[in-house]
């Protein structure tokens, strides 16, 4: 389970940014998810969305915590040709190349908290440390630091097995994590494991055909096809099952529609843009509830309906729907998820950060408990008044006065 994400010098972010899935403490939250780890139970939520203006870095929050995973799946296989580490900097300020990049992972993991992360430069990996925490104690299994003499320090007899062979096979723009899970190390590998079995990106457009491949693809599993064909009609789309037929050898997959004169399959060519986002989006989730994964869906709220929306946060916040405490983060624009047109409220303020663009270009990142809303807030009203920020700074009929303004300059 996600516990909590730090970067810096990242696409938008100069600056630290810090999300935390950790239920705060002084208010008790129905959904939280309980985790054992550092030896007591330590309270996590299960969503979290994210809200704020167009380019303000919302997306770019998400890509972050992909980016992360890319460097510690792929550090050795696909930076063997670079001449360093192909990290994305903040462009903005060109003293930003000068300055190492951050990125950390705080998860837990069998009853274990670890907290992995690394800092690059464009030439090599500047620092790396993998802390675990099987008590409230914490034992530092390795560090690294390119400008040390001796770049690895291991403290300690906590992490076992080959470390000076392992050392020695490191190159310098690679993470030792990455080379560890290529040779097997028993302890490292569970911490590896957690990147390739999280962080799953979900977009509107990018990837919705292979996502729709993989929903297919598991239709062979009865169980999966069970839960799709319940969701699919949950949705209200007028479906009311599935038609699986063989097509050389591949599975032709097509929505039965409810129709005046009894059922009716459809291929895919005639569903909507929301029924195509609706069964892509399907697929990656069931999987993660399965697996207690984390997904990243990027514009959740894109080709769906609010409702539908509020039905997928409610997914992982039912502890009958997740019982492995799969957790969804989510960039979303629709401020009806923050009001009260829903039966119930489908997120609350402990739920919901918010991005800003400063002057300088600069992405921000805050919860939006910072701004101490009330209990009987409307947090819907809240947002688009500004009183949290992350909202457009335009004046009312503002973008037809400035084409006005542009066509009188233009003669």
């Amino acid at each position: 389970m996600l516990l909590r994400f730090r970067a810096a010098n990242v696409l938008s972010f100069r600056d630290e940014l810090e999300l935390s899935l950790l239920a705060p403490r002084g208010v008790e939250h129905a959904h939280e998810v309980g985790v054992r780890a550092e030896g007591r139970e330590l309270s996590a939520l299960p969503l979290v969305a994210i809200f704020g203006a167009n380019a303000s870095g919302k997306s770019n929050v998400l890509l972050a915590m992909r980016w992360m995973l890319h460097a510690v799946t792929e550090s050795v296989t696909e930076w063997v040709s670079e001449p360093g580490v192909p990290r994305p900097a903040f462009a903005l300020d060109p003293a930003a190349r000068d300055e190492a990049s951050l990125f950390e992972v705080d998860v837990a993991i069998d009853g274990v908290r670890y907290v992995y992360g690394f800092e690059v430069s464009d030439a090599r990996v500047e620092t790396e440390w993998l802390h675990a925490y099987p008590s409230r104690h914490k034992q530092v299994w390795f560090e690294r630091d390119a400008e040390r003499e001796q770049p690895y320090r291991f403290p300690s007899d906590w992490l076992t097995g080959n470390r000076r062979e392992l050392v020695a096979l490191t190159r310098p723009n690679a993470l030792f994590l990455t080379v560890a899970a290529q040779f097997n190390h028993p302890q490292l590998a569970p911490v590896h494991q957690w990147f390739t079995n999280n962080l799953w990106l979900v977009t509107p457009h990018d990837g919705q055909a292979r996502r729709h491949a993989y929903t297919r693809g598991r239709l062979a599993n009865p169980s999966f096809r069970a839960r799709l064909e319940d969701l699919l009609r949950a949705a209200d789309l007028g479906i009311v099952g599935l038609d699986v037929t063989d097509d050389s050898g591949q599975p032709r997959v097509r929505l039965v529609h409810r129709g005046s004169g009894g059922d009716v399959p459809l291929d895919f060519g005639y569903e909507s843009l929301g029924t195509h986002a609706w069964f892509a989006f399907l697929g990656p989730v069931i999987a993660a509830l399965d697996a207690g994964a984390v997904v990243l869906a990027d514009e959740l709220d894109s080709s769906l309906h609010p409702m539908l929306v509020a039905e997928a946060l409610r997914l992982f916040r039912d502890r009958d729907a997740n019982p492995h405490g799969a957790q969804l983060i989510c960039t979303v624009h629709d401020v009806t998820l923050l009001g009260s047109a829903h039966a119930e409220r489908p997120l609350s303020h402990k739920e919901v950060w918010v991005t800003e663009k400063q002057p300088t270009g600069e992405s921000e990142l805050y919860p939006l408990t910072d701004a101490r809303p009330r209990a009987e807030e409307s947090l819907e009203r809240g947002y688009l008044r500004g009183r949290y920020g992350g909202v457009p700074s335009l004046a009312t009929n503002g973008l037809a006065l400035e084409l006005v303004r542009a066509a009188e300059a233009s003669g």
